[in-house]
């Protein structure tokens, strides 16, 4: 039934995990070359106090759980609505082809669910930037 969609799962899992891979290498190699331009600077008197590097002092509010939980509240309101729109179809679907049925239930709920995880990351992407601006006036 869903043989449609196993093959480009499949090539996309065997894509990911290659680049995954690489990027776990070039990471590696990036990781060791600046350890050792750190290495040819860094002298005795250095290593008893601590090293602060300008990237990683600055406090920053990660807003991955904020965008996870509205797109998974989305995909929740979506999958409620897709089932409501499947409950109408079938109070209405006395004299409809079963097949045709199918297609709008399948329809009904992949839409909602597409629609309202979207909107879920658009609700994130505003909060973000409205949380940004408050900060940026308070400072």
């Amino acid at each position: 039934m869903m043989d449609f969609i196993m093959v480009p799962c499949v090539v996309g899992i065997v894509f990911a995990g290659v680049y995954f891979i690489f990027s776990l290498f070039v990471r590696r190699r990036e990781r060791i070359m600046l350890i050792e331009k750190l290495g040819d600077k860094l002298t005795s008197a250095d290593i008893g106090c601590k090293i602060n590097l300008p990237a990683f002092n600055t406090p920053g509010i990660s807003f991955n759980a904020l965008k996870i939980g509205c797109l998974l509240m989305g995909i929740g309101l979506g999958v409620m609505v897709g089932f409501v729109l499947n409950v109408v179809l079938e109070s209405n679907s006395s004299n409809w082809n079963l097949l045709n049925v199918y297609k709008l239930q399948s329809a009904a709920y992949g839409a909602s669910v597409l629609f309202f995880g979207g909107t879920g990351l658009i609700i994130a992407f505003i909060v973000e930037m409205m949380m940004k601006r408050k900060k940026k006036i308070e400072d």
